[in-house]
């Protein structure tokens, strides 16, 4: 296991009732309903929670590694992710996949773009072979030649 030499940031949030209850940050900028996945009760679940930390975070990597090529990541760069909560005989399971659109680059940047990130993204590190997870580069257009 890694051992963290510096903390950048420690997100606190208190959630009462499990997947039928709430959960809200310290700073109260978090503050929501929590419903099983698929009721038609009002709030979100965890694994939509987790989607939605996933991706934002996959983004950041992503710009991270263009960064270090110099580049900008486009207006349109987005990440669909979905994330499954299933059985199987020994329990419940995970698994995910992440559907990156990154709108003029070149496909084979992109990729690069994607694989750095999913090296070096925390969610992505934290899940390597613990969850089964699917990347896929959905959308680009190659660069115009100058």
């Amino acid at each position: 296991m890694t051992t963290i030499e510096k903390v950048l940031y420690t997100g606190r949030v208190h959630t009462t009732g499990g997947r039928d209850g709430s959960a809200s940050s310290d700073d109260g900028r978090l503050d929501l309903r929590l419903s099983p996945p698929g009721s038609a009760q009002p709030g979100t679940n965890p694994e939509q929670l987790f989607a939605a930390g996933w991706s934002a975070c996959f983004i950041g990597a992503m710009g991270l590694a263009a960064g270090r090529r110099k580049l900008t990541l486009p207006a349109g760069t987005a990440v669909d992710a979905e994330v499954d909560l299933g059985k199987a005989e020994d329990g419940f399971h995970l698994r995910s996949r992440l559907a990156v659109s990154l709108p003029g680059f070149d496909p084979a940047l992109a990729q690069e773009l994607v694989e750095e990130a999913h090296a070096t993204c925390p969610y992505s590190r934290a899940t390597r072979g613990n969850i089964g997870v699917q990347l896929t580069l959905v959308s680009t257009m190659a660069s115009q030649p100058a």
